[in-house]
């Protein structure tokens, strides 16, 4: 970590390119480490209205395989099969995960008609970040199940504002090419810039700083990075 720090000078803050060219350097972990991003918002969670959140499928997945639980039911469940979930099922599935607390998947995806008994799990899933949510994206009519399951499967993120106001997200591997982790920031920051609260006053994204899993955080220039994902005025 040390020597990782060192190669970063303190308080400055870098712009994309430097960036991506610092980070493969500070990822010296014996495993793939995950490269995070998190991402100071100028707003107040506090206030309903400003709360910020909601998903982005990264345009380079996020360097691993997601495991995803579908709860559904005939066609709807069929769909989610052939479109790659993991586990599929309705009433014996939620039983399963109510008797055992298992929660030994990434990812949780509902179709609206059964969300009345899955909201059953709130108390298991929910303290994970489990729990199929709609304004995520991940409960859906029985028609868009499949199209829901590809798109997690194929590297969708979601993300919500903490009580800090700063937004965490995975957003590759460290074995990933530094362009394809570059994409898919941009693509991320692309869908943060669009959901800004009409009543946040002042500047929207105060900082942005990128690491892998065990290394030193890279500030990167917001100015730059909003200049990059073309933010609407």
């Amino acid at each position: 970590m040390v020597a990782a720090q060192a190669l970063l000078e303190e308080g400055q803050k870098y712009t994309l390119e430097q960036s991506f060219e610092l980070l493969p350097k500070t990822c010296t972990a014996k495993f793939d480490e995950s490269v995070d991003v998190a991402v100071r918002l100028g707003v107040d969670p506090k206030q309903a209205d400003q709360m910020v959140r909601g998903a982005v499928s990264l345009p380079n997945g996020v360097g691993k395989s997601v495991r995803v639980v579908v709860f559904a039911e005939g066609d709807a469940a069929r769909a989610a099969t052939e479109a790659g979930a993991d586990f599929v099922g309705g009433n014996e599935l939620i039983d399963k995960i109510l008797a055992e607390s298992w929660t030994d998947f990434d990812k949780a995806v509902s179709t609206r008609g059964m969300m009345a008994r899955v909201g059953r799990l709130g108390r298991v899933l929910g303290p994970r970040g489990l729990m199929p949510n709609p304004r995520s994206g991940s409960v859906c009519g029985d028609d868009e199940v499949g199209r829901v399951v590809r798109e997690v499967k194929g590297g969708r993120v979601d993300f919500k504002v903490d009580k800090t106001g700063i937004i965490h997200a995975s957003i590759g591997k460290a074995s990933m090419s530094p362009e394809q982790v570059r994409e898919n920031l941009v693509a991320f920051l692309q869908v943060l810039l669009r959901m800004k609260p009409s009543t946040a006053k002042g500047i929207y994204v105060r900082s942005v700083t990128v690491s892998g899993t065990m290394g030193p955080g890279v500030r990167i220039e917001p100015n730059e990075l909003v200049r990059v994902a073309g933010e609407l005025r």
